[in-house]
């Protein structure tokens, strides 16, 4: 079982002509002491052509408060600002003319973080007028097709837009490219606690949490067991199948748990069935329920996203 998972309209079906952006124009850092354009004639390129590309000066151009990305890498920003005094910008920045003087980022501001580190004082840039709805779906896309939103940056955009323009999972799936049951599990992980949010844009590398590890906190709906969980997952290390299984074990637990102040009533099924419904939780890493005895019955095989529906076909059928 596969699903297509990748960016399908992208950037290209917002920006006419939008193949023709990773332009051959690079500004050359060491070029310049040229003779550069006035500010008139840069504001007559800006009026002749709307995809025209031109040199603006980098202190007029300011972030936009509403990009998806938060968090920037010092690090990777380093390497790309010696990449860029080394190379040049080879693709321009999209701004908008903000009608004050300044020109605000639609997409490039990692570029722009970085040639400022390189010392450059101008920037190749497209200037374009969308709506603002149009402008926060061109910043959405253009991250989503460089892989820059950690994941709650990602979700938080997803609920922006939507909130912004009233549009269903469905209409913003079509919007950026993306399955509808990828949008769906990424708006999901919004509901985890502020502490598990902010692990999960830390990344499991850096000793924080992946979406895996996300997925199983979910599946665990009481709030002091899921905290429990994701103690032993960040204090032990573990994988996200680890996780998995702890979750189901938690789970399968808090279902046979009675009532506080109350004594657990016997068993009313043989032991024979209840050791092998044990048997299959840890086999499949969810919650598994057999109802019925040891003639006859049925198996129920929880899932809680299609990731993990894939994951017990697999097991299931290797």
């Amino acid at each position: 079982m596969a699903y297509k998972s990748g960016l399908g309209r992208g950037l290209d079906a917002l920006l006419p002509g939008g193949n023709e952006l990773s332009s051959e124009l690079p500004i050359d850092p060491k070029a310049h002491n040229a003779e550069k354009p006035s500010k008139e004639k840069k504001q007559e390129r800006i009026i002749a052509g709307k995809d025209e590309v031109v040199h603006l000066p980098i202190d007029l151009i300011v972030p936009n408060p509403g990009q998806p990305r938060k968090k920037f890498d010092d690090a990777e920003l380093r390497e790309l600002a010696d990449s860029i005094a080394e190379h040049g910008i080879i693709q321009p920045i999209l701004v908008k003319d903000a009608d004050d003087g300044t020109f605000l980022i639609y997409a490039g501001e990692r570029r722009t973080r970085a040639a400022r580190l390189a010392g450059l004082s101008e920037v190749p840039a497209i200037v374009r007028k969308y709506t603002d709805q149009k402008g926060m779906e061109v910043s959405l896309i253009e991250n989503l097709q460089r892989s820059d939103l950690n994941p709650i940056e990602e979700a938080a955009a997803y609920k922006n837009l939507m909130d912004f323009a009233n549009l269903s999972q469905e209409e913003l799936a079509v919007k950026v490219g993306k399955n509808r049951s990828t949008v769906a599990n990424a708006l999901r992980l919004l509901k985890l606690p502020a502490d598990m949010q902010k692990s999960l844009e830390t990344g499991d590398k850096n000793g924080g949490i992946n979406p895996g590890h996300a997925r199983a906190l979910l599946s665990v709906t009481n709030g002091k067991l899921r905290e429990k969980l994701f103690k032993l997952i960040t204090s032990k290390g573990l994988s996200v199948r680890e996780a998995e299984k702890n979750a189901a074990s938690l789970i399968a637990h808090s279902k046979d748990a009675p009532p506080e102040g109350e004594e657990k009533s016997p068993p009313k099924r043989p032991c024979e069935i209840t050791e092998m419904e044990e048997k299959f939780i840890e086999k499949l890493g969810t919650k598994v329920v057999i109802e019925g005895g040891l003639e006859k019955g049925r198996i129920r095989i929880d899932y809680f996203s299609m990731d993990d529906l894939d994951r017990l076909y697999g097991i299931i059928n290797p």
